[in-house]
């Protein structure tokens, strides 16, 4: 036989070992798998020359469990970002700021962290927020959940969860309770809830807590 032809057959043979172990694989392998909302990333950094608007940069989205791993695995942890930075996630077509139209009507959950926390408990309290949000976890009420903020300052960081309707007690009620539960906060640790438009006209350091649990 020719020595063209035996490497012919040796070829077709590789090519049938490939076929069967490819069979082999289980087709969940070969599939991602879809989120229920497409979510973007954004990275906040305030610089001189731009207004507060334009320092927010749309990072990427993404649409699917594996995507977001890809995602989180190929950017910096909160921790390692610098003072006056953020990391924002939100729904996609949702700007991380009070004005856009799906906020303004709302508020946020958050979460104040002293200094020493940003080395022991910001990056996972970051993490599972942005896995419930992904997740769905927040049951009937995630339509609700717009996104999420981390703000990382000199005097302590910040984490919160931004919802769409600031009145909606039931809703924000859940919520508040699932974070709390998921983030393993004490029972005697409280964490408050804010409406946006209070926080536009504060005359004070913070703004008035609506809720609380």
């Amino acid at each position: 036989m020719a020595a063209d032809g035996l490497v012919g057959m040796e070829n077709k043979k590789e090519n049938e070992d490939t076929t069967k172990e490819v069979a082999k694989v289980d087709p969940e392998l070969l599939i991602k798998h879809p989120l229920q909302n497409t979510w973007t990333l954004w990275f906040f950094k305030m610089e001189s020359n731009r207004s507060w608007e334009e320092s927010q940069m749309e990072i990427a989205s993404f649409t699917s469990v594996e995507d977001f791993w890809a995602l989180y695995n190929h950017i910096e942890v909160a921790s390692r970002l610098k003072v006056g930075c953020d990391y924002s996630m939100f729904k996609h077509g949702i700007k991380p700021m009070w004005e856009d139209e799906s906020n303004c009507k709302g508020g946020r959950w958050l979460i104040n962290l002293n200094k020493q926390q940003r080395a022991t408990e910001l990056d996972n309290f970051w993490l599972e927020v942005l896995l419930l949000m992904i997740g769905e976890s927040f049951d009937k009420h995630s339509d609700d959940v717009n996104g999420a903020v981390v703000n990382v300052r000199g005097k302590g960081d910040k984490l919160g969860i931004w919802t769409s309707n600031a009145t909606n007690s039931e809703s924000i009620l859940k919520i508040g309770h699932t974070l709390k539960d998921r983030l393993n906060i004490p029972r005697h640790v409280s964490i408050g809830f804010q409406a946006h438009t209070d926080t536009m006209v504060k005359s004070g350091s913070t703004a008035k807590n609506r809720y609380t649990v």
